[in-house]
């Protein structure tokens, strides 16, 4: 079982892992280039749960939430112009969100198994990709978790403006996730073709 998940876990890794890396350079004003990297996740694990059921996607997501763990624990030690690199908010935001929605789109894509073959990896990874961004930016930026770690100075993420610089007023820590959210979106969409491009070539080799 454990080299048959090989695959899985060293693609779950090195998503995750160069998510990691990749998030610390901006993308124009509202996104990272991590936004465009991460979503792959959730095919991955959508691919293990097709293939080899829920059990088995189970594992492979524990092996991403590891990689990432090392990731932020090493991003801790290293200093950056504003302190480390990766803060204590924004690691247990990141495993937090990684969790809960890897573990969501699995129970997701379960109840919605036996559907259309699109039905399934997209809801999943709508309701996985959503829960992601809310914990993740909640957990890391909102005001109202301040006490999680006092030190960090997360006061510019609070600041009024215009959501994705057009709409309401917001704190800029919403226009930050709204942007991911959306990429997310898009990707999910996108992730459709691999997925249904390898599930259709694995089955007619097992014909």
């Amino acid at each position: 079982m454990t080299r048959s998940l090989l695959p899985g876990i060293l693609a779950m890794a090195t998503i995750v892992v160069a998510s990691n890396i990749l998030v610390q350079f901006p993308y124009g004003d509202w996104l990272t280039y991590g936004a465009f990297t991460y979503p792959f996740s959730f095919l991955v694990t959508d691919l293990t749960n097709r293939f080899q059921g829920a059990a088995a996607a189970r594992r492979v997501v524990i092996a991403g939430f590891v990689a990432g763990l090392v990731c932020s624990l090493v991003g801790s030690q290293i200093m950056g112009e504003f302190g480390p690199l990766v803060t204590l908010r924004v690691a247990l935001g990141s495993g937090l969100a990684f969790l809960l929605a890897q573990l969501t789109d699995i129970h997701v894509f379960n109840r919605f198994r036996d559907g259309s073959w699109w039905r399934a990896p997209f809801i999943s990874t709508l309701a996985g990709a959503s829960l992601d961004t809310a914990v993740f930016f909640s957990v890391a930026f909102a005001s109202v978790l301040t006490f999680i770690e006092p030190s960090n100075d997360v006061s510019w993420a609070a600041e009024m403006k215009p959501l994705l610089g057009h709409g309401p007023s917001v704190p800029f820590w919403v226009s930050l996730g709204f942007g991911d959210w959306l990429v997310k979106l898009a990707l999910a969409a996108i992730a459709l073709i691999p997925f249904r491009l390898i599930v259709s070539n694995f089955t007619k080799r097992v014909a």
